[in-house]
């Protein structure tokens, strides 16, 4: 029989994207309100690999990753995506989004997105809230899914990751925690 134990703390990570630079910073500003100081902002990237939001939010897009500092516990991914669902409310305009944010975290094995969309591949949270296994970690790298966005499997943002990984590695060493004393 197995022993039910309690889950590592992992490394919250999102990404937001915007046509609108001054909203997506103002997103990323809010977002650090929230949640604590950020130990990575990757430089802008065009959002390239689908037009889906064009309609909605107008381009070119532009996207931003965000890693926190402190550590977040799995199982606040709901309440997580929850909350950034206002912030994009709150940044709209007339109505419209204009900013979108995912949030999602990394573990030593995997990393997984939030989604409000169920599918075969995206267990039920709670809260109308699913998880997606979006990228997996083995034999020293993230690696795609049949399933996983183009974006999230391009080499570039696997590779971005993976740096963001090795530092939420280090941050689990106990050493990492010592505060000085």
């Amino acid at each position: 029989m197995s022993k039910p134990k309690t889950a590592g703390e992992v490394k919250l990570i999102m990404s937001v994207f915007s046509a609108d630079r001054d909203r997506l910073n103002g997103a990323l500003e809010a977002l650090s309100g929230q949640y604590g100081s950020a130990d990575f902002i990757s430089a802008f990237m065009p959002f390239e690999f689908t037009q889906y939001y064009h309609g909605e939010m107008g381009g070119p897009l532009a996207r931003r990753f965000i890693a926190f500092e402190k550590l977040a516990r799995p199982e606040s991914l709901p309440d997580i995506k929850i909350l950034t669902n206002g912030m994009e409310e709150r940044f709209a305009l007339g109505g419209v989004r204009r900013v979108n944010i995912d949030p999602g975290y990394i573990s030593p094995a995997h990393l997984i997105l939030a989604t409000g969309k169920g599918y075969t591949h995206r267990p039920y949270l709670r809260d109308g809230i699913y998880a997606d296994l979006t990228l997996v970690y083995r034999a020293g790298a993230f690696h795609a899914l049949p399933w996983t966005y183009p974006d999230y499997a391009a080499v570039e943002v696997r590779e971005m990751l993976q740096r963001i990984r090795a530092k939420y590695i280090a941050q689990l060493k106990p050493s990492a925690h010592r505060d000085g004393s």
